[in-house]
Parts: C-alpha cells; structure tokens; sequence
C-alpha cells in the first residue's frame, strides 16, 4: 500500500515539478513586463473565478470516486455537467456587479474563467477515479505552464492585467479538453439525454458534498478573495499585487506535492482495509509533508527580502518582507492542503466544515489586526501568529482519528 501511494504520487510529481517549474521560472520576466497594479487586479479577478469555480460542480465530482460502475459514473458526470453550465451562467452576474465595482475592462472573462476552473476540477476527479496518474500530469503541465507561457506572451503584447488572466484561462481550458478523454458512458452527448429522475436520485445520495464540502470549500476559497478585498481596500492595488506574487510563489510547492498527494491518498483512505492502516496512511502524509515544509520556512525566515528583491526587481521589494512575515503560515499550509480529503473519505465533513469556519475567524482576526498595527507585513505576521495554534489542533485530530469507517466506501 504505502509503495503504490509513493509511486503513484512521484508519477504525478513528475509531470507537477515541470508544470510549476515554468511559472517559477518565467516569474522574473512577468514581473518587468507587468507592474504590481496590474497583478493586483489580476488576482482580484482570478480570486473570484477560483472561489466559484472550486464550487462549479456543487462539489459532486468529488463523489465520482465512490462509483465503481461505468453507468452510475456517466449519471454522477450528467450531474456535474448540468451544474457547473448554471453556475457558469450565474458567474456573469457577478461579472456585471465586479465591472459596477471596480470598472476593471477585462471583467468579461469572469464567467469563461470560471468554466475552465471548474471543468478541470471536475475532469481531474474524472481521471482519478481511474487512475490516470500519466493524464493527470500532463493536462497539469499544459495548464501550470501552458499558463506562465501565454501570459508572457500576451506580456509582449502590453495587455495588461487582460493578459494574466487570458493566459491563465486558454491554459486551463486545454487542460479540461485533454482530462475529457476516454468519454463517460454514452459518451459526452449522452450526459444530457440522462433522465432528470435518475440525476435527482443521484443528488440526493450524494447530498452530503454539496451540503457539507461545498460550503467548506467556498468558504476557503473565499478567504482568498476577502483577503485580496481588504488588502486592496486598505493599502491599495499594488499591495494586492504584493500579497498576490507572494502566494503565487510560496503556496506553489502546497500545490505541487501537496495536489499529487491528494489525488492518490484519497482513493487509498476508500480501500483501507482497517482504521489503523487510514490512520498510517495519514501520519506518513503528514510526517513526509513536514519534513518538506520545515526547511522551507526556515530559508523564507532567514533571506526571504533578499530572495524575492533579487528575483522580481527592486519595484517588488516589499513581497519579500511579506514573505518573511507569512513564512509560518506557508509551512502549515504546506502540510494541511493535501490532507482535506481525509475528512471526505471518512465521512468527516460536518466536523470539517464547522473547524473551518473557526479557522476563518481566526486568520481574518490576524489579517485585520495586522494591517491595523503594521500594513502589509503587520498582516502576514498576524495571519501566521492566529493559524498556528489552529492547524496543530487540525493536525493532531487528524492523526488520532477514532470514527474510521472500516471498509472501503467505494
């Protein structure tokens, strides 16, 4: 078991250390051709998309796992389908109160990058659910890298913000196109000739995702977007634009190991065959992601200025000071992003989402106090101070899990 995890998670990595190394890579020259503002309302943007499109499918595509027949799958997939075109529609509206609110010109690709969000979370859980480590890897270069390739394409061109969030969305969209392959049962046109009586069945057995993991899930993603609001808010677009670049980068390794951990830890927590070996399963994630997290806070902490003055240019000397400051977030982040499937696969989520409203609260009152005291940087001390003693609490409950189901879900 613990052999095929680690294979399964390096053939993921493997394709994830290439689709993150162009961004990291190409970052230098995205930062000369486009300037602290314009990143800032590309990630005002970009934030919005992201908080309705990680809910575009209603969290269902997550239940895709559980169903081991090909056509109770093409029914789960109908589902998804139907939903993520009504929220996708729904997202133009908040592309009309988004353009009322900030007059920012390229607000008109809100709903195309909410679709291209959405469709590849819901295509990625499509070809985990068969185990397409190979698939799951490329269709994460082309959108990772595709990515930082058109945005400095488009760079060339002086689009502006435009230009971020083109890139970002092309990427993503031949990424969905490369995940839709092999087709559902009765292929793709056959999802919409499903009966509404079998989708409304299907909806009601899974209802514990859209009811329990979609308000947890939006609610993080919000704390995305409210933190990029107020960032802007108090100390103005560029500010935006710092904390923006800062995530961007430190939160790249989360999404690297922390995204092929996920995609094979949660299909094994389904087949354990006893609580002790989930409970094991965990505690390996959760050692090995330490080991990795650790060292990379303590460089942020020790050259953290020196590093991003040097890589970015002087006109973003400030990410670096920021970076220092949210360096102990960053290391518990590391560590907790991969495990969120583990309350999925243990049927946790209620207790999830009620511990995630607490962590709201608690990084909101760092965030608030901090850009009171001290500005930006006051902020990111804040955040890392109020989410400390909140993950190791979420840490330690997960290692000591007693409620394991004791056979495999699926």
């Amino acid at each position: 078991m613990k052999s095929g995890l680690v294979r399964a998670t390096l053939t993921l990595l493997t394709g994830s250390v290439a689709a993150h190394a162009i961004p990291l890579v190409l970052g230098p020259a995205l930062t000369r051709l486009y300037s602290p503002e314009d990143f800032g309302q590309f990630a005002l943007l970009w934030a919005l998309a992201t908080n309705l499109a990680v809910v575009g499918c209603a969290r269902y595509e997550f239940a895709l796992p559980l169903e081991s027949t090909e056509p109770r799958a093409a029914q789960l997939m109908a589902l998804c389908a139907r939903i993520l075109l009504a929220v996708t529609t729904a997202s133009a509206a908040a592309a009309a109160v988004l353009l009322l609110w900030r007059g920012m010109p390229m607000v008109w690709a809100l709903p195309l990058a909410v679709f291209a969000g959405g469709a590849v979370q819901w295509l990625t859980l499509w070809a985990t659910r068969s185990q397409r480590f190979g698939l799951l890897s490329a269709a994460r270069l082309l959108q990772q890298g595709g990515g930082a390739i058109l945005q400095l394409l488009f760079g060339f061109m002086k689009t502006g913000p435009l230009g971020l969030v083109l890139g970002a969305t092309l990427a993503s969209l031949g990424a969905a196109w490369m995940l839709a392959r092999p087709a559902p049962a009765g292929g793709w046109v056959g999802l919409w000739r499903q009966p509404l009586a079998t989708l409304r069945s299907m909806a009601q057995q899974h209802r514990d995702f859209p009811l329990l993991n979609t308000p947890h899930a939006f609610m993080g993603a919000l704390q995305d977007t409210l933190t990029l609001v107020l960032v802007a808010a108090w100390t103005g677009d560029a500010a935006a634009g710092f904390w923006a670049l800062a995530l961007r980068y430190l939160k790249a390794p989360a999404t690297l190991i922390g995204g092929a951990l996920s995609q094979t830890l949660y299909p094994r927590l389904l087949k354990a065959q006893s609580p002790n070996e989930a409970r094991t399963l965990v505690r390996q994630a959760m050692m090995g992601l330490a080991a990795l997290a650790c060292p990379l806070a303590a460089v942020l902490l020790a050259w953290g200025p020196d590093i991003f003055s040097l890589a970015f240019g002087d006109q973003w000397a400030q990410t670096g000071e920021l970076a220092r400051a949210i360096a102990p977030y960053i290391a518990v982040h590391f560590m907790a992003s991969p495990l969120a499937v583990v309350t999925m696969a243990w049927g946790a989520q209620a207790w999830a989402l009620r511990l995630a409203l607490v962590g709201q609260c608690l990084f909101f009152a760092g965030l608030l106090l901090g850009l009171h005291l001290g500005g930006l940087t006051g902020a990111g001390w804040g955040v890392s101070a109020s989410m400390l003693a909140y993950f190791a609490y979420y840490f330690w409950a997960l290692a000591n899990w007693k409620d394991i189901p004791h056979e495999s879900r699926a």
